[in-house]
């Protein structure tokens, strides 16, 4: 007498069963095309997406066509334009260094604590991405200004005076700058495991000291690529830097500052800027595809 179990209709039996186990593949076939589509385009979308496509590119195309080539080591060794050039660097990375000290911790809190209005305060954090630079500007001044509400207390109490001068370059551009860098940081907080942090506290870790020892260590590649960020933003700074801290070589002319300057009476020096800043932003587009190509995968 024929075991019961294998006298089963075969028929009964799921189809990857019959066909030798579950079909393991299909799945990573599917995660690998990413929703994609196969087959060609249909003319519809081809052509305006090609017709965006030479938009994005006609004007950088440009710049390299009419860059004076021959000329350009001297150009970016003016005194001008290498003033431009240190200012800009030395304020990005200053700025940079303010977003790291305030926007960690501000990403902590806006990831790891629960309080009330926690949305409303993301919100503002995330406000100067969407506000007209020159809007940011007009606000740093009513706030740090000589007479502004901060402003006037900093300069009555302590003789501390930020508009036009390079202090003041290096506010407005943490200011513009600090989203970038708390939204990268926030995100790689929420993605990181909370227990590990849990985990040192029982073993008699503090609270800071988890912070310190197992979660900044965690974050790392997120802190890394938001500075990036907030240092390439902080570098292109136009609107809140000309409205805050004014447009004087050597103190608080940064490098946009130099080419907008530069357009009107020389050309050549401010397409040598503007080759410098789009090689800094190609720059920083090549240190961030990894992140991108390991976040998409």
């Amino acid at each position: 007498m024929s075991d019961p179990v294998t006298s089963l209709d075969k028929s009964d039996a799921p189809a990857d069963t019959l066909m030798g186990g579950p079909r393991r593949g299909r799945g990573r076939t599917r995660g690998r095309t990413g929703g994609r589509v196969r087959g060609g385009a249909p003319p519809a979308l081809l052509l305006p997406a090609l017709v965006g496509l030479l938009f994005l590119l006609l004007p950088l195309l440009a710049l390299l066509v009419r860059a004076p080539w021959r000329s350009l080591p001297e150009q970016l060794t003016e005194p001008e334009v290498w003033q431009a050039l240190q200012l800009s660097l030395f304020s990005a990375t200053a700025a940079t260094a303010v977003c790291l000290v305030l926007g960690v911790p501000l990403a902590w809190l806006l990831a790891r604590t629960e309080f009330p209005g926690r949305g409303l305060v993301r919100a503002l954090v995330t406000l100067p991405l969407v506000l007209p630079p020159v809007v940011g500007g007009v606000a740093l001044l009513l706030a740090l200004g000589r007479n502004g509400v901060v402003g006037k207390l900093l300069d009555s109490w302590f003789g501390i005076t930020l508009p036009f001068t390079t202090a003041g370059v290096v506010v407005a551009e943490a200011f513009v700058a600090m989203p970038f860098l708390v939204i990268s940081v926030e995100g790689t907080l929420r993605a990181a495991d909370p227990r590990y942090e849990e985990a040192a506290m029982t073993l008699g870790a503090s609270r800071f000291t988890a912070f310190r020892r197992v979660t900044l260590p965690l974050i790392a590649p997120g802190i890394a690529a938001g500075s990036v960020l907030a240092w390439a933003r902080a570098l292109g700074e136009f609107g809140a830097t000309i409205t805050f801290a004014g447009n004087f070589p050597g103190r608080t002319q940064t490098m946009p500052l130099a080419v907008y300057l530069a357009l009107q009476s020389d050309p050549d020096a401010a397409i040598a800027l503007s080759l410098v800043l789009l090689v800094v932003s190609i720059a920083v587009l090549a240190g961030l595809r990894d992140r991108w190509l390991t976040a998409a995968s």
